[in-house]
């Protein structure tokens, strides 16, 4: 998750599941699309504690985004870019309140990376389009270690099979920085941020629930600024953990 903050960076690890997933095999400018329709399973539809599209809220806005068509992609695409577009990245944003759940997150029109993949996945597993969730492992200022992990969407869609989408929020170049511009173009991906410096990869699966761990920061802190200095890394068996230092990221 790279967001700009001003705080000392604290770390938790995650322990991937061993959840029921699908895999893509390299990262590239698309995903391959030889998954069968029958690896897909009915967890990539499911409501859930955290993706609540039975929310009478949630359900509403997904009726909404769907009306009109029954074209899967068209569906996708306005689902993404409602979220991409509609709710505010916490820190570009600089709002304060941390949200979960997919409802909590269409209340408050604010979440983290985290949080808008939640609300994403709910509005399309509403419209009975499959969706999971898949995590990058970033460097937090792009300058190497320290690390995090960044959350975004996986749909299927008949035509073209498992296809990754970013809705973090786009933001013009400021400073140094270059602009986000994630977009919704398939076959063709077009993540947020690209794999650039060693340490950093996308992790190879498409979960149908988000990582215990990524629900558990932001549950247990109550603002941006907690959540942001404890961002939680995903280390490889093999490699340091790098100890944390005090920065300001350049890749949020």
């Amino acid at each position: 998750m790279r967001t700009p903050r001003r705080s000392t960076h604290g770390r938790t690890r995650a322990n991937l599941p061993k959840a029921r997933c699908v895999h893509w095999s390299t990262e590239g400018l698309a995903v391959d699309a030889h998954f069968s329709q029958t690896g897909v399973g009915d967890e990539f539809l499911a409501s859930t504690d955290v993706v609540d599209w039975y929310h009478a809220d949630v359900l509403a806005l997904a009726w909404f985004l769907g009306g009109g068509t029954k074209d899967p992609v068209e569906i996708a695409r306005r689902c993404f870019r409602w979220v991409r577009d509609e709710i505010e990245q916490s820190v570009d944003f600089g709002r304060s309140e941390v949200t979960c759940t997919a409802s909590d997150v269409l209340a408050a029109r604010t979440g983290f990376c985290y949080a808008k993949s939640h609300l994403l996945a709910a509005l399309l597993r509403a419209n009975k389009i499959p969706a999971g969730f898949c995590y990058q492992r970033l460097s937090i200022d792009g300058a190497g270690p320290p690390f995090s992990l960044h959350g975004l969407n996986a749909v299927w869609l008949p035509e073209f099979g498992w296809y990754r989408v970013d809705p973090r929020g786009n933001r013009p170049p400021r400073g140094h920085e270059p602009a986000v511009d994630a977009q919704f173009a398939p076959p063709t991906e077009q993540l947020a941020f690209p794999i650039q410096f060693p340490g950093e990869r996308a992790l190879p699966d498409i979960l149908a629930e988000p990582l215990p761990v990524i629900v558990d920061v932001l549950r247990r802190h109550a603002t941006v600024a907690d959540v942001a200095a404890n961002l939680p890394d995903h280390c490889p068996a093999g490699e340091p953990d790098h100890p944390p230092r005090r920065t300001v990221p350049a890749r949020g």
